[in-house]
């Protein structure tokens, strides 16, 4: 069963074809759920498509982040101060929709706290709150399938990383399950640690349209509008996280309360992004 045939209409499917008929790369933006706060992070989380992000990515806070470097791990631990739970990402999920009913929501994060829920429940529940896609970075394609059939249920994408040291032999098997858009490691790696190399991504970009034809996301170590616009070129959308979950940590005084103005400052900084990637057209 092809995921792609069953959600063509879905709000990412809808956004890339938009991205590709105005001839430039889309702009994605990661924010971990309730980070620095519920109040703070709400702000922001509505902000964003004015801002000019094109999808959000919405972090599922968790305890042991392995893949991700410094900045989210510890934007984590922000969130989980304040008990965050999946059940608290999908409400704010559900409260942005209240307001926007265009704009794609990926949910990004591990597998442990999906499985203490139930992947059907959790597909269920995601689906309803308006979600679009998971990205769970730590289940391989081989042990997806007991989600995946939920998701598939549900209508929502499962986004898959690949990375520089996705060999031609590994990829098939991650592009059988991929849905919605393809996300490149740009680095190999924890997040926010290295920079993106241009020309390492436009040869690995070329080579995964050797094998699906599905929109290839950037990201892991783009952290200025610059590195966006350059990678942008090359990809149908670029990613930041680490630095945008920076200028939130670079906010916060010393007992961790937001300085006045934070959401403006983050909003800010997103808007030179969303600029900068949307200038490199295609």
């Amino acid at each position: 069963m092809n995921a792609v045939a069953d959600i063509t209409q879905s709000r990412i499917t809808r956004r890339f074809a938009k991205l590709k008929a105005e001839k430039r790369p889309g702009f994605v933006a990661f924010v971990t759920a309730n980070d620095p706060n519920p109040e703070t992070f709400r702000e922001i989380f509505h902000g964003l498509p004015q801002a000019g992000a094109d999808v959000i990515e919405v972090g599922m806070p968790f305890s042991d982040p392995m893949a991700d470097g410094p900045s989210i791990q510890a934007s984590s631990q922000r969130s989980l101060k304040f008990n965050t739970s999946l059940k608290d990402v999908l409400a704010a999920v559900r409260d942005f929709r209240k307001l926007d009913q265009d704009t794609p929501i990926v949910l990004m994060g591990y597998y442990n706290p999906i499985y203490v829920m139930g992947p059907a429940k959790f597909a269920e529940q995601a689906a309803a709150a308006g979600a679009d896609g998971v990205i769970v970075v730590d289940l391989p394609p081989e042990e997806a399938e007991e989600l995946d059939v939920h998701l598939r249920a549900n209508r929502l994408h499962f986004i898959f990383l690949t990375a520089p040291t996705s060999s031609d032999e590994r990829l098939p098997a991650i592009i059988a399950r991929a849905s919605g858009f393809l996300y490149y490691v740009a680095v190999a790696g924890i997040t926010g640690t290295k920079s993106a190399e241009e020309f390492a991504v436009k040869d690995a970009v070329a080579r995964l349209r050797r094998h699906t034809s599905l929109p290839i996301a950037v990201g892991f170590g783009i952290r200025t509008p610059d590195a966006a616009r350059t990678i942008a070129h090359h990809c149908e959308a670029a990613v930041v996280g680490s630095a945008i979950v920076d200028v939130i940590a670079q906010g916060l005084n010393q007992e961790g309360q937001p300085a006045p103005g934070l959401s403006q400052k983050v909003l800010g900084f997103a808007k030179s992004l969303a600029d900068a990637v949307h200038a490199a057209q295609h």
